[in-house]
């Protein structure tokens, strides 16, 4: 039996990530942590039974057993609760004309909702 591969950034999703914690690292306020890593996690709820949440955090809010994704300067933690949900899938950037956003490419969602953002598992 042959292990799914772990979770994924793409290189879009790392530019991205990376350009939009620098922002807000130069930006943050001395009383406030400025993010250094994008959790991306899988929470009950949305339209089809689980939700993908992308949340930006500071170095304090990194759990020892976060599984850590590093790409071109940006950093991505899943915890292993969300992990166990999105084993063998990529977190995507696109840029279209209806407008930017994250997506999750997820070879275990038997079914997804319009937005992209809930899935169900068979």
């Amino acid at each position: 039996m042959t292990q799914p591969t772990p979770f994924s950034v793409s290189e879009s999703a790392a530019n991205r990530i990376a350009s939009v914690i620098a922002k807000k690292q130069a930006t943050a306020a001395p009383e406030n942590p400025a993010p250094v890593a994008m959790r991306v996690s899988v929470e009950a709820g949305g339209c089809n039974g689980f939700q993908y949440l992308f949340t930006l955090i500071p170095e304090a809010d990194i759990a020892a057993d976060d599984t850590r994704i590093e790409r071109n300067g940006a950093l991505v933690v899943v915890d292993p609760a969300s992990m166990d949900l999105l084993a063998g899938a990529e977190l995507d950037f696109a840029d279209k004309l209806m407008g930017a956003h994250f997506a999750v490419n997820n070879p275990n969602a038997a079914s997804s909702c319009g937005c992209g953002t809930s899935f169900s598992v068979a």
